[in-house]
């Protein structure tokens, strides 16, 4: 199975929503936080474990997975601006079996402008043995307060190539400790996931919501849905594939930070 996945967003989002709440919470790295402590009340260390789980194994628009979902767990530690992972995949329906072991470093630009860096390691098992080594960055501007956009880059080094996703992200928390959060994203292929077509890959849009439990821990969920573009019907005509390209699929997540 040729999964190459971006994990290091999908922790990246964990970490944030577990944090979406941060005017009562301790989080582990949040670019969108607009919480800022005394210095003498700075927390140099955090820690984060979270349990999810998806009604598909969607990346890169494609659906990794010939039936059911795939269950997550993740384990993170922040010193500082570096940020530890490792991510445990696992699919519920089939034979498959993922881990991604990461290091992500955030880069404050300014006041509403933050720069990440990082490496993910990848190994797959399943039909067939595989792995992979990612190098990744973002870039997220936070001046607006009900307007998140985002870029975010990543290169596989077994592939030879990149992949580039632009979000726009709005929060709005509707009620008490609870946020809805909709979001629209454009992603654009270069011999990432495919090797003769570089350009448009897909278009896709989504809800997340989120619920602050108490002040450690956060229930999350999201449904989205994607909307098949030349990179992906160009691999779809070339492999004899017929029928709706485009992918609908939701999950849930619980965060525990600390």
């Amino acid at each position: 199975m040729n999964n190459k996945t971006k994990l290091s967003l999908l922790t990246s989002l964990i970490i944030a929503s577990s944090s979406a709440y941060a005017e009562t919470s301790t989080n582990i790295d949040d670019s969108h936080s607009r919480n800022v402590l005394p210095a003498n009340e700075t927390v140099e260390t955090g820690y984060l474990l979270d349990l999810g789980w998806d009604s598909k194994y969607v990346s890169e628009g494609r659906n990794n997975l010939d039936k059911g979902g795939i269950f997550w767990g993740t384990a993170a530690v922040q010193h500082g601006n570096l940020n530890l992972y490792a991510t445990l995949g696992r699919a519920d329906d089939q034979d498959y079996t993922e881990w991604n072991f990461g290091l992500e470093y955030a880069i404050p630009l300014s006041d509403t402008v933050e720069a990440t860096v990082g490496y993910q390691r990848l190994e797959f098992y399943g039909d067939e043995r595989a792995h992979d080594n990612e190098f990744f960055s973002s870039l997220t501007y936070s001046g607006i307060e009900w307007l998140t956009p985002s870029i975010a880059y990543t290169y596989a080094t077994e592939a030879g190539g990149y992949f580039v996703e632009a979000s726009l992200h709005s929060s709005w928390e509707l009620l008490e400790n609870f946020t809805v959060t909709p979001y629209v994203t454009q992603a654009f292929d270069f011999q990432y996931a495919t090797e003769d077509h570089d350009g448009p890959n897909h278009f896709q849009f989504g809800v997340e919501a989120e619920y602050l439990v108490n002040e450690q821990i956060t229930l999350s969920g999201h449904v989205s849905h994607t909307i098949a573009q030349e990179d992906i019907k160009a691999e779809a005509k070339a492999d004899g594939i017929e029928g709706s390209l485009d992918q609908t699929y939701a999950g849930i997540h619980l965060t525990w930070n600390f």
